[in-house]
């Protein structure tokens, strides 16, 4: 550091240059459970609704099903933007430790519900977990995962949370199949305490992690950040035996260190200096999410009310489902860094918009059955998935660091607060078991699938070039010496 408090760091291009390693694979399996976990969540959540309704559980009603799923992802939206809003000022890694373990507690509480209104309040606080999970680790993902490598990783680790929703299906099927052993009230309860046994199994590997150099960097921390690279590249050697190159020093980059950025800075960087990337962020959150949450914690509902498929055999159409959604960015993925960010997301929103009004109007029509259904919007969610998960991405690596992960919770609390009436309206939409309306569900679908496609068009018109490039190249720090001067 000189006499005017500016210091000289090469490592965002010590991280960046790196080959993929153990430790990177270390990284993407103790962070990347938090995907795995929320897809859990929700599909546990979504597959008991039926069984919740029944008179010898909870004896919920539908509107109750879908009220207790706006509830948990409100609790995201709190989660998110308390736990973002210290990940920037405390780090990533006190913070992905802290939302892990309150979601073990809430979820495993939950378990022990006894009515609507304790079950409301468990939903609340195990959301509030998850959502601070999304805030520090894709702020730690992204700034810890080689550039060159990121966007492929991101929308794989993303896709993770339908690995969470085979889990939860497996795990729901054999506990809630027709005829099987347990007691129905029983059987909803042990789907819950699935999650937090994931949890406690990857805590060791997730404490075992270092904090984000690029955090430690610009909060004053150099020579921290020094120590964990220099840590990181030892073992790349050691394990992968390989001899790391020197960095060129005119890679360097010149900052002056802050501990922490004001909101009123937060606010300046987002709608200020970045006004298209903001419109940008909070189109794909807020059209990917309410698209989602309104099918997918409905569909249990849509399969028993419609096609008479019975609440116990509604696990067996989620593996066709979830599958798709996984499968999506992980073979798509690669194409995100490759063709590019825009062309990518824009075709992935807009298809996914337009074959889901298709398939709505076969729907309406009653041309498809509980097959054809999960077929279709497995196919259509093969896309969908990609295009969600790349919302993620867009969000978490083009605004600064020192404020990213307020940017990803507020973006993502923007895109919840969308989605959370989803659930509600479609479980209205649909009505009761006894009388339910497939048309008014296809308006629900039309209108989901136009904010896919207006989405596609945002996208198209302020999309950012960002693939296989550096964070730093992307949006400069605020405390990059550049960046304070002006």
């Amino acid at each position: 550091m000189n006499k005017d408090g500016v210091v000289r760091s090469l490592v965002p291009a010590r991280m960046d240059r790196l080959p993929w390693a153990p430790f990177h694979t270390r990284l993407v399996i103790a962070l990347g459970v938090a995907w795995v976990l929320d897809g859990l969540e929700i599909t546990i959540a979504s597959n008991v609704g039926a069984f919740l309704q029944r008179p010898d559980t909870l004896g919920f009603t539908s509107a109750e099903v879908g009220l207790s799923a706006t509830v948990y992802l409100i609790g995201q939206v709190a989660g998110a933007l308390y736990f973002g809003w210290l990940s920037d000022r405390l780090g990533r890694r006190k913070l992905f430790i802290l939302t892990l373990g309150i979601y073990l507690v809430a979820s495993g509480l939950t378990a022990l519900s006894w009515d609507l209104w304790s079950f409301l309040v468990l939903r609340l606080v195990a959301g509030a977990g998850i959502g601070g999970e999304y805030a520090a680790v894709n702020s730690a993902i992204d700034e810890m995962i080689p550039s060159h490598y990121r966007g492929h990783v991101d929308l794989a680790i993303n896709g993770t949370y339908w690995l969470g929703s085979l889990l939860a299906t497996s795990a729901t099927f054999l506990l809630l199949h027709p005829g099987g052993p347990l007691d129905p009230d029983l059987a909803w309860r042990l789907g819950f305490a699935v999650g937090p046994v994931i949890g406690l199994a990857i805590w060791g590997l997730r404490r075992h992690l270092p904090e984000s150099p690029r955090w430690l960097m610009t909060h004053g921390r150099e020579e921290e950040a020094e120590q964990v690279v220099a840590r990181i590249e030892r073992e790349v050697e050691r394990e992968d035996r390989v001899r790391l190159e020197p960095v060129p020093q005119e890679q360097a980059l010149e900052i002056v260190p802050e501990h922490h950025a004001p909101l009123s800075q937060v606010a300046r960087t987002l709608f200020r200096t970045y006004p298209e990337r903001s419109v940008l962020g909070a189109t794909l959150m807020i059209c990917q999410s309410f698209l989602y949450n309104a099918v997918f914690f409905t569909y249990s509902l849509v399969l028993t009310h419609f096609y008479g498929v019975p609440a116990g055999s509604v696990p067996q159409y989620m593996f066709a489902f979830a599958a798709g959604n996984l499968l999506g960015p992980l073979l798509l993925g690669r194409l995100f860094d490759t063709v590019g960010r825009r062309q990518m997301i824009s075709a992935t929103y807009i298809t996914s918009g337009l074959l889901l009004a298709v398939t709505g109007w076969l729907f309406k029509e009653g041309l498809l059955t509980a097959v054809t259904q999960t077929v279709l919007w497995s196919v259509i969610f093969f896309i969908a998935s990609a295009a969600a998960s790349s919302a993620y991405l867009t969000v978490s690596e083009i605004f600064p660091i020192e404020l990213r992960a307020q940017a990803i919770a507020i973006f993502f609390a923007l895109g919840q607060v969308a989605g959370a009436f989803g659930p509600t309206v479609f479980a209205s939409l649909i009505g009761d078991q006894h009388n339910p309306d497939p048309t008014r569900l296809f308006w629900g679908y039309c209108f989901g699938a136009g904010m896919m496609v207006a989405a596609g068009l945002v996208e198209i018109v302020f999309g950012v070039k960002a693939e296989r490039t550096p964070l730093e190249h992307i949006a400069a720090p605020l405390t990059s010496r550049q960046a304070t001067s002006t």
